[in-house]
């Protein structure tokens, strides 16, 4: 039973996500010959006020 969980800035459309989970359950399906019922994928966001990179926030970057 694969879990993803994907950590990105928030500000995708609903239709972007639900393209991000289909495209990683379906990479699991053809690569890992496993079944989709048994791919979970959780998208967590961040604003970029709480993201860091390189010493900076990305919301000043």
């Amino acid at each position: 039973m694969p879990v993803v969980i994907v950590k990105m800035w928030e500000g995708r459309t609903l239709e972007q996500k639900r393209g991000i989970v289909k495209g990683i359950t379906d990479t699991f399906v053809n690569v890992a010959k496993t079944n989709p019922d048994a791919v979970t994928v959780i998208l967590d966001e961040y604003s970029k006020s709480n993201w860091g990179k390189a010493g900076k926030l990305a919301s000043e970057s």
